[in-house]
């Protein structure tokens, strides 16, 4: 069974960084099913799915938050 996690991102404000975000995101690997930039108090919203929730911590912690533009996330992990 995989955990499914919503990602809610922020990125810094400069111009045109939450595309790059987005387009980084998507490159991450195919645990990442979806990157949709948003408008909101959040700028993308990604979904992901993985084995465990151990994988979600390297993800997030190891990968997206080392992504250039990345200002801060909220894992939101789903529950049914």
């Amino acid at each position: 069974m995989s955990v499914k996690v919503f990602l809610l991102i922020e990125t810094e404000i400069e111009a045109a960084k939450t595309a790059e975000v987005a387009v980084a995101l998507k490159r991450l690997g195919r645990e990442v099913k979806s990157v949709d930039c948003v408008t909101g108090p959040y700028d993308i919203i990604a979904t992901v799915e993985v084995d465990t929730i151990d994988q979600i911590n390297h993800l997030v912690t190891g990968q997206i938050h080392s992504v250039p533009g990345v200002h801060r996330t909220v894992t939101c992990l789903a529950v049914q």
